[in-house]
């Protein structure tokens, strides 16, 4: 067993007010917690792993290339690995996520990006 206490796990700020919280997870998944404030977008993006984005507070649009869906409190959506897509929130409040990813990853993704 590998407990991630969440006022100790390791976190991440890619903008003001965009904070990541890296949860307990392995080579094999990974858990971040997220919050977003109103209007804030992540940039059009893809990786190698795939995706559950699952909204806990507020509201989040994820958009694709090809369609768009905006989740609710509880409502979650699948991307596949390699899909181009970006994370928004819509609403009036600040949003609160879990990203689940397989195979896990770090946030070297977004410390290391040339964008």
């Amino acid at each position: 067993m590998k407990p991630v206490p969440f006022d100790e796990a390791e976190t991440y700020e890619p903008d003001d007010g965009w904070r990541r919280v890296s949860m307990a997870g392995s080579d094999a998944f990974s858990f971040e917690w997220f919050e977003k404030p109103p209007g804030h977008s992540s940039p059009m993006h893809d990786h190698e792993n795939e995706q559950v984005c699952l909204c806990l507070e507020g509201e989040l649009t994820v958009a694709t290339e090809d369609d768009e869906i905006t989740l609710e409190r509880y409502d979650s959506v699948w991307l596949d690995a390699w899909e181009s897509h970006r994370v928004e929130n819509t609403g009036d409040e600040l949003a609160i996520g879990l990203d689940v990813f397989a195979p896990g990853r770090s946030f070297d993704f977004w410390t290391d990006r040339d964008d």
